[in-house]
This record gives structure tokens, C-alpha cells and sequence, in this order.
């Protein structure tokens, strides 16, 4: 780029810089020097390639979504979170937020995350062990007690039953009063991922896709600010992939999504601002930092030019960042506040939107209050402490990242062009839905991260990647943690509560819910609004999921190895 259209570039970037709301904060040095809210090439000096670097807030977006970085508003602190029972967890929210956290995140146990009832016998020993137990909207109400959910942001990690926790979601928004035209948060949903990493379905793909599609509509119409979908490249990472991997599975999933939208006769500007993204921050710093520059070129590109979105929210890549909980050691655990910081800058030098960090004891347990607020602290330490929020994109230009960024760009265009080739461009809701469900089908997707997570299990073992109080400098005064432990008497008090809930129940109405919304799922007509009815009735997950699963069966992966 020459140096007059850069310079056009930057009289661009001041003038939307100037008119932007920006925080009263103190933008200078620990010495006191003032910095620039950006910086680029010298006045008069040519840069080839500075198209692909640009300035913040403008197409591609590798600098950031917005002109002023952090100066307009920092991240948002949203630690994720969930124990026990509703009540428990309700207490650690209120920790959090009075302690200067910015949003929730809903963590849920394994039978919730499964659709199953906390009487239910497959989730004997599991309830509240991973997360909090949720049964029905009457929990909801308990989770959120005393936070206004009009107010506050909550993101909701789950996918195989999301629309209902959803349904339960709003009714308990309704119960506090709260319109839902304002509620604002995100609800994972991503159920691809589940196939390709995380194993947590309920039905087979096409059921599913279903479900999110209608989700999908009533948002668009009902819910304006609301992101139903938030499309996963953390359990990804989690499961092994590389960073290359975890950009291009994503992404191209949100391109399935998109494909979906605009098969249910969506419009791409109107829905397309309602998907959100979560990735991974591991330990690896500058690639990790190119992964998230690199991530936002690439959506924008692809949805001005493949998809043929005309609006720049709709262009916009949105995301929420967790530091790795894989890279988290049981072995000398203090060790893990260091690895999280390094995770967390990286993230906040990447551009992240919003941010979890993970406490030291979390490989080993749920965190203890004392962690949580140590995860807490390392946020606010971040924003308020180095100056990293004084600077848009303070990386931008570096030779190093530059190259990073353009390196993992291509490798994720080479794995779209595979997902593609085994798709075909005849399905009914897109090339990319074809591609990703025939690697689904195939266990491409379970192959590639599982040989991409044992080359880098061999480095370890062999010594070549070398992780600090493991594979070296093993010896350590450490003691051991006081980490914490949820009983038995939760899961006998929530099989109470629900047993409980249920005598005290309208069970017509609950019947007549339940069959409203199977007569919806095989008329094809949307399933969110006889859902809710049910959920009002107080219908339970489990007897939503079951109702469901008893329509459209189960699904079991093909064996991969």
C-alpha cells in the first residue's frame, strides 16, 4: 500500500477515533509519558501489504472491531462459573460481580450438559460435580436470584440441550419481570463441535440443526440483542488441535451457521451479528495472538465476499477468550497463576471481547472461592495495572506477529478447502454444512485433533516441549492444595427439590406443553414457542430431552479408530 492511501487510512481511523465515546481513564506511562491510541507507519513512508494490517475499526478488522481498542470500553470480565446447586452457584456469582466482574457465565453438571434429570439414574454421582445442576425454570430463578438479568450479561456454556436451558433462560428473565427484548448474552449452542470434540449430543446432527435453526429465527425476530449461538474452538483446543486447526474447524462452523440462517430465509445483515465465538488462549503467546488478528480478517472477508454481508456488524467477529485449562499442571499448581497471565495478555493483546480466567486448582477440582478470586485479580491486574488497554492493536506491525498471522490465515484456507471438498455444493443448507457433516461422518475431524494431540503428547514425553514441574525442574516445596469438594447431601437435595417441584406442579399443563411441542417438531413448525410453554409449566430438562429423543432417537459416532 502506498503511502497516500495509508495516510487516508489514518485521517479515516482519527475521524471515527474523535467521535467515539471513550472511558475517563489515564492513558500515559507508569513514568508518565502519554501514548497514541494507535500507531502505524511513519508519515510519507510506504508499507507494502499494510491492506491486510489496515487501522482498528475499519475492514479487515486484524487491528480490532473498534477504533479505540480498550480506550472506548475494555473487555468484559466474565468468569465461568457453576457448582453445587442453583443457591451455591448464585453465591459465587454475587462474589464475582461484587468484586468487579463484568458478566456471568453459567458452567452446568454433566447431566444437565446430557439432558438428563438430576433423579435420573445416569446422573447418580454426577450432580453438581462439574457445574450447577439446573432441573427446571424454578432453578433458574434460584441461580439468578437478586441479579437483575436485564442488566447483567450471562453467557450459558452448553449445546446438545441449549434451547431448552435457553426456554428456561427467558422464563426465568420473565419471572423477575424483565423484558426480553433487552436481555443481552450468548448461548454456546454449537452443537459441531460437540461431533468434532467434545462429545456431548443428545440426537443426530440433522435433529439438532433443526433446533438451531428455529433458535436462530425466534432470536431474530424476539430477542434483538441477544447472540443465540457462540460457536466453540476452545473445547477444540482443548481436545489437542493445533492453533491452525482450532481458527479453521471454528470458523468454518460459523460458516455452517450462517449456511443454516440463510437457508431458513434469514437475512445474513440481520442475523449473522447474533453469532459469537470462543476460542482458546494457550500458552504458545505470539502464535496465539495471530490466531485472534487472523480469526477476525478471515470472518470479515469471507462474509463480505462469500456470504455477501453488507453491513459491518454483520463482518464483525466477536469472541469470548478461556485461558487453556489443558495446559493447567496438578503438579506444582502455583506454577498455573504464571501460565494463566501469559494466556490472558495474550488474549487481551489479541483483541478478545470478553475474557475467562482459570484458577490454579481447576486441574484438580472446581476452584475454591480463594482461586477464583486469584483468576479474578489476574483480569483486573491486566487492565488496571500494565497498560495494555492504552493501545489499540500495540502488536500491529510487528514483522514477527505479521508473519504469524499471515502463516495461520493460509493454514486455515487449506483446511476450508478440504472441508469443502467433501461436501458438495447441491446440499440443502450449504456446501460447508455438507463438508463438515460428511468429516462428522467420516471421524475426520476426531483423526486430525487426535493425531495433532499425540505428536504433541510425544514432544512432552521425549522432553522436546518442555513443561515447567513436569518433564522439568520437578522438585518443588509445593504442599498440597485444600481444594474444593462438593458432597453427597447436593444431589440428595436437589432430587428433593425436584421431586418437590413435580407434586406441586399443574402436570396437565406440563402434558399439554410437551405434546404442543412434539406436534411442532413433526410439523416443522418452530419449536421455541410450545417449548416455553412447557417450561413454564415447570417441565423438567430431562422430560423435554426424553420427549425429543423418543421423536428422533439417539446418535452414536462411528468408530474412528
Amino acid at each position: 500500500m502506498d503511502a497516500e492511501e495509508i495516510e487516508r487510512g489514518r485521517r479515516r481511523w482519527q475521524q471515527r477515533y474523535d467521535s467515539a465515546v471513550k472511558r475517563a481513564a489515564d492513558f500515559t506511562t507508569l513514568s508518565g509519558e502519554s501514548v497514541d491510541p494507535v500507531y502505524g507507519p511513519p508519515p510519507g513512508a510506504d508499507h507494502p501489504g499494510f491492506e491486510r494490517i489496515g487501522w482498528p475499526g475499519e475492514h479487515p478488522y486484524t487491528r480490532g472491531l473498534h477504533s479505540t481498542g480498550y480506550r472506548g470500553r475494555p473487555w468484559t470480565i466474565r468468569q465461568f462459573a457453576g457448582f453445587g446447586n442453583a443457591e451455591q452457584t448464585n453465591e459465587r456469582y454475587r462474589m464475582i460481580l461484587a468484586a468487579g466482574g463484568g458478566g456471568l457465565s453459567v458452567a452446568f453438571d454433566m447431566p444437565t450438559l446430557m439432558g438428563h434429570d438430576s433423579d435420573d439414574p445416569r446422573a447418580l454421582g454426577e450432580v453438581g460435580h462439574c457445574g450447577v445442576a439446573v432441573d427446571s425454570a424454578a432453578d433458574f430463578e434460584v441461580l439468578f436470584g437478586g441479579i437483575p438479568l436485564g442488566a447483567v450479561t450471562t453467557s450459558m456454556t452448553i449445546s446438545g440441550p441449549a434451547v431448552p436451558v435457553f426456554c428456561m433462560y427467558l422464563v426465568a428473565a420473565e419471572r423477575q419481570g424483565v423484558d426480553p427484548q433487552v436481555l443481552n448474552g450468548t448461548l454456546q449452542t454449537d452443537i459441531f463441535k460437540e461431533y468434532i470434540a467434545q462429545k456431548e449430543w443428545l440426537f443426530a446432527p440433522e435433529p439438532h440443526l433443526r433446533l438451531i435453526g428455529d433458535l436462530l429465527e425466534y432470536c431474530a425476530e424476539q430477542l434483538p440483542d441477544y447472540k443465540p449461538v457462540s460457536v466453540s474452538g476452545y473445547h477444540i483446543r482443548e481436545a489437542g488441535s493445533t492453533a491452525a486447526q482450532e481458527l479453521a474447524y471454528t470458523l468454518a462452523d460459523g460458516f455452517a451457521y450462517l449456511e443454516l440462517g440463510r437457508s431458513r430465509g434469514l437475512d445474513v445483515d440481520v442475523f449473522a451479528p447474533g453469532l459469537s465465538f470462543f476460542f482458546d488462549a494457550h500458552l504458545d503467546f505470539f502464535e496465539e495472538i495471530a490466531k485472534f488478528r487472523a480469526a477476525r480478517r478471515i470472518w470479515a472477508r469471507w462474509l463480505r465476499d462469500v456470504y455477501g454481508a453488507r453491513t459491518e456488524k454483520a463482518r464483525w467477529l466477536r469472541f469470548h477468550t478461556q485461558t487453556a485449562g489443558v495446559s493447567l499442571t496438578a503438579q506444582q499448581p502455583y506454577n498455573n497463576v504464571v501460565r494463566t497471565a501469559v494466556e490472558a495478555l495474550a488474549a487481551v493483546l489479541g483483541g478478545t471481547n470478553s475474557l475467562h480466567t482459570n484458577a490454579l486448582d481447576e486441574t484438580l477440582a472446581l476452584p475454591s472461592a480463594q482461586a477464583a478470586e486469584i483468576a479474578l485479580r489476574t483480569q483486573q491486574v491486566l487492565l488496571e495495572e500494565t497498560g495494555v488497554a492504552n493501545v489499540a492493536d500495540p502488536l500491529g506491525g510487528s514483522w514477527y506477529v505479521e508473519a504469524l498471522t499471515d502463516r495461520i490465515e493460509a493454514q486455515a484456507e487449506e483446511i476450508f478447502a478440504r472441508i469443502l471438498a467433501k461436501g458438495s455444493s447441491e446440499h440443502a443448507i450449504g456446501p460447508m454444512t455438507s463438508g463438515i457433516l460428511r468429516g462428522i461422518e467420516e471421524g475426520w475431524f476426531t483423526r486430525e485433533i487426535a493425531e495433532s494431540a499425540f505428536r504433541y503428547q510425544q514432544a512432552v514425553e521425549r522432553g522436546e516441549k518442555r513443561v515447567v514441574g513436569v518433564n522439568c525442574f520437578p522438585r518443588s516445596v509445593t504442599e498440597e492444595l485444600s481444594i474444593l469438594r462438593v458432597g453427597h447431601e447436593v444431589e440428595r437435595e436437589q432430587v428433593r427439590l425436584l421431586a418437590a417441584r413435580r407434586a406441586g406442579r399443574d402436570e396437565a399443563a406440563v402434558r399439554a406443553g410437551l405434546a404442543l411441542m412434539l406436534a411442532a417438531a413433526r410439523d416443522g413448525s418452530n419449536l421455541i414457542p410450545p417449548m416455553l410453554a412447557a417450561v413454564r409449566a415447570e417441565a423438567t430438562l430431562g422430560e423435554i430431552c426424553d420427549a425429543l429423543r423418543a421423536e428422533w432417537g439417539t446418535y452414536r459416532e462411528p468408530a474412528g479408530f
